[in-house]
């Protein structure tokens, strides 16, 4: 539900939108057309992960006349309602485009407004933890983390921390995020790992690069929906997505429908081929580094917390 507020600035009026119902999880949006279009696609390869780009947001606030806080928020209440289609068709995995450190040449206000949204949003997941663990929802933020503020940190820490034990279906949050940036930090924490000799050159690999991503142990993504048109990654998960199925809509992700979605799984499934790539054992050294890796990464988040 949406309710239309119109207020007056400076003479102008400005249409705002006020949103109820700010949940993680909804309840199934589906009309029961949908729902049997769904049941249908089961019948087909049901992607493990997908990734989604979620574009378009301050275009729809302009569409709309809207604010653009109000645009980001309309493009929150659809990823709820996103979260829940991948669940009813039993998606494993879910990785979402949330703020890229490109984000931060925005205007100081659009940058404001957006942690002000990601407070909000993470206040309500810690409220609505029963409901989370109930469905099995593992949270991961993913990404450069260390330049958001202490107190959105604080509250990242503790969404992860609460849902860590769950494994039914897994959030990916890449916020504070760019492929160069993680394929940077992969590449230096391997780096000081030579020069601390806890890793012999012989370790280095394709393997060990993956488990150094902020991804990892994510497995890469099978399908990739981006919406509002472009065709372009924006620097996206460029490691994890060489062989991922990309699919490029032209409705802004507000407007992204459930039929929409379904178009998508079944161009996905019409070229379907599931790339398994040989994978080399790592050494017990370079296990044990990728170990600490992680763990020291988690460490220093939930130290906030």
């Amino acid at each position: 539900m949406v309710i239309s507020l119109k207020r007056s600035y400076n003479g102008l009026d400005v249409l705002f939108l006020t949103h109820p119902d700010m949940s993680w999880i909804r309840d199934n949006s589906m009309t029961w057309m949908q729902r049997f279009c769904a049941q249908v696609l089961t019948y087909g390869e049901i992607p493990k992960h997908v990734a989604f780009i979620m574009d378009g947001n301050r275009r729809y606030a302009k569409k709309k006349c809207v604010a653009k806080k109000e645009g980001h928020v309309r493009g929150f209440d659809k990823l709820a309602e996103t979260l829940q289609w991948c669940l009813h068709l039993g998606i494993k995995e879910v990785t979402v485009y949330a703020f890229s450190l490109d984000n931060f040449k925005r205007t100081q206000e659009e940058i404001d407004a957006l942690f002000d949204l990601a407070r909000e949003k993470f206040k309500r997941l810690l409220e609505e933890k029963d409901k989370l663990n109930e469905h099995g929802v593992c949270i991961n933020v993913i990404g450069n983390i260390k330049k958001l503020p202490e107190d959105l940190l604080k509250l990242i820490a503790e969404s992860m921390l609460i849902t860590k034990q769950n494994n039914k279906t897994f959030l990916n949050v890449a916020f504070s995020y760019t492929g160069h940036d993680e394929l940077t930090n992969a590449f230096n924490q391997i780096s000081n790992g030579i020069k601390n000799n806890d890793l012999e050159e012989s370790d280095l690999s394709v393997e060990i690069l993956d488990n150094c991503m902020y991804t990892y142990p994510s497995p890469p993504p099978d399908l990739l929906i981006r919406t509002s048109g472009e065709t372009r990654l924006s620097d996206f998960m460029l490691w994890q997505c060489s062989y991922s199925y990309i699919y490029f809509s032209t409705v802004l992700w507000p407007e992204f429908s459930a039929w929409d979605f379904m178009i998508a799984i079944f161009m996905y499934q019409r070229a379907f081929i599931r790339y398994k790539l040989p994978t080399k054992r790592l050494s017990s050294r370079a296990e044990k580094f990728v170990e600490n890796v992680q763990q020291n990464r988690l460490n220093s988040l939930y130290a906030i917390s």
